[in-house]
């Protein structure tokens, strides 16, 4: 009986990431790769022409799908797009659509002709300079502005567009004045009509897409000011009563987006409880679920209904505000995020964790 070859296992891409694996190519010496007849075999999984990595190796993870496809890349290459963002730990870029039955391709931009596309790989030929490409972790990816601006160019709605800056906002990769200072440097490139009418939407407090969509509402189908993101509800005293997802001021509307994570019992019941609060303080309350997002008419219909039936209370008279008391630590902007120590980040920010 012939002996056992041993496999090798191939090296960390990074050692910043040590879970994901690096393709690599074959080694006749199974040394630093598997040997010929290795790869023949079910152990090993074929990445890309001449790269493989053992086949245990997981896709699902974005990072390593990432690698997988863009890991050969030459000085003048970069990541760029979701990809880019994703590689940053931006948690709602994941490069997956259709509800996470599809994937979507690496999106690299590369001098003509230096990469070509396939299966995995979408490459663009536009011309990225040297200041808005660097090394993350060992990959080479474009600066957020560049990735961001990116994905709102080339997205297939403007709502799509919209939601791509927010959620990179939301993990404090950029802000409006960054991407507006992007932008202001391009002026032929594809999508960038697009993309300067998204920036006009954009908001840097969103927490979710599904509370993108919803705020965009408000100025798409009706028309109106869109509603507050995520802004603190005090009562008269300066207590803190709660944070909706979306705030309507001028109605008196408070806005929730329920996904599945609020259906378990005792989310339920703290839900139950902050309705209960605000509308002591004398707050309409609209709860929206999936199937209003998925139809954006009748998602309008009801936030017209709620509209019909709020207050409109004068500031006078309000029993609520949103203007917090001096010790509060605001979190709104990117740049106020970003100025928190790591211990206000840790008891601040916990939304993150929690979704």
């Amino acid at each position: 009986m012939r002996p056992r070859t041993r496999h090798m296992w191939p090296p960390p891409f990074d050692p910043a990431r040590p879970y994901v694996v690096r393709p690599v190519r074959v080694d006749p010496e199974g040394v630093t790769g598997p040997t010929r007849a290795q790869v023949r075999g079910a152990r090993w999984r074929r990445t890309s022409r001449g790269f493989y990595v053992p086949a245990e190796v997981s896709r699902n993870l974005p990072e390593q799908r990432i690698v997988e496809a863009a890991h050969h890349l030459s000085s003048a290459s970069a990541v760029t797009g979701w990809a880019a963002l994703s590689w940053r730990l931006a948690g709602w870029f994941d490069g997956r659509t259709d509800g996470g039955r599809s994937e979507l391709a690496v999106p690299v931009t590369t001098i003509r002709n230096a990469v070509r596309s396939r299966p995995g790989l979408a490459v663009t030929s536009e011309c990225i300079p040297p200041r808005d490409r660097v090394v993350v972790d060992g990959l080479r990816v474009v600066t957020p502005a560049c990735a961001v601006a990116f994905e709102m160019r080339y997205a297939d709605s403007l709502v799509a567009a919209v939601r791509a800056f927010d959620m990179a906002a939301a993990a404090d990769l950029v802000s409006v004045a960054e991407l507006l200072d992007h932008l202001e440097l391009l002026y032929h490139w594809i999508g960038i009509p697009q993309a300067r009418e998204a920036a006009q939407l954009v908001d840097e407090n969103a927490w979710s897409p599904a509370e993108v969509d919803v705020r965009l509402t408000w100025p798409l189908e009706l028309g109106l000011e869109p509603p507050l993101t995520n802004r603190p509800v005090f009562d008269s005293h300066g207590r803190h009563v709660a944070t909706p997802d979306l705030i309507d001021v001028e109605a008196g509307l408070v806005v929730e987006y329920d996904g599945p994570v609020h259906l378990a019992a005792d989310r339920r019941a703290r839900d139950l409880v902050r309705e209960d609060d605000l509308r002591r303080l004398g707050l309409e309350y609209l709860t929206l679920v999936a199937a209003d997002r998925a139809d954006r008419s009748r998602m309008a219909r009801r936030i017209l209904a709620a509209r019909a039936r709020s207050p409109f209370t004068p500031v006078p008279d309000r029993r609520w505000t949103i203007e917090p008391p001096p010790s509060w630590t605001p979190t709104a902007t990117v740049e106020q995020r970003r100025s928190l120590s790591l211990d206000q980040r840790e008891r601040l920010l916990r939304y993150r964790r929690t979704g």
